[in-house]
């Protein structure tokens, strides 16, 4: 009885080309989304022929699942990380400086992330709401959690998740329109936006005082 012989693993050389075709594909992706974008960008972009990618990437859908799957592991890290802490306002606050940093960090993975759920998440649905859904639906019991024991303001935990995603991602998806509308702004973007809204959800969030 023939034995299956286990798969070769990739070469040093095979996993350096594979990063750089998937950093070529978010640049193409992220600015011209999944439709207006084509496999023989991405291999203009990553500087090699497009029969020479297609070694790595069957089709344009493959790499971008691939794209898609990276990405969502990496936007459920900063929410994976809140946690059941003695100050829930400062764990929140905590949250939203992550959130900024992620958007700061990765740009480009924002982008394809924000052009995918705009399309209606049309070629991966489940593998990407899924794990999201399940985090997400954990957080908002424990935020709730934090109200009922009075350690939060009481709070529509859902709007707050929303709120804070659409604050700090923001200044990913939209930032040609930062740069024009404020240019002055970009160099200490970042900085300025931590330091305008942790103070916000701080005060949102912190429990009013109750006399006796």
């Amino acid at each position: 009885m023939n034995e299956v012989s286990p798969p070769k693993k990739p070469t040093r050389i095979q996993r350096e080309r594979t990063e750089e075709i998937l950093s070529a594909a978010l640049e193409v992706f992220s600015r011209y989304g999944y439709r207006g974008a084509t496999i023989n960008q991405v291999a203009e972009e990553a500087g090699m022929s497009t029969p020479s990618l297609l070694y790595y990437f069957k089709d344009k859908e493959v790499l971008y699942k691939e794209l898609l799957h990276r990405t969502i592991t990496l936007w459920l890290g900063p929410l994976q990380m809140l946690s059941d802490m003695d100050q829930p306002v400062d764990e929140i606050c905590a949250y939203v400086a992550r959130k900024l940093e992620m958007s700061r960090k990765f740009p480009r993975e924002s982008r394809l992330f924000a052009g995918e759920i705009l399309q209606g998440i049309p070629r991966a649905h489940d593998e990407i709401f899924n794990p999201l859904a399940a985090i997400f639906h954990s957080k908002v019991a424990l935020i709730e959690r934090w109200m009922d024991e009075g350690r939060l303001a009481r709070r529509d935990p859902h709007h707050l998740l929303f709120s804070i995603w659409a604050s700090t991602q923001h200044y990913a998806d939209f930032e040609s329109q930062i740069d024009v509308l404020s240019p002055e702004k970009m160099p200490t973007l970042y900085a300025d936006a931590e330091a305008f809204l942790i103070p916000m959800y701080r005060k949102l969030l912190t429990p009013e005082e109750t006399t006796p």
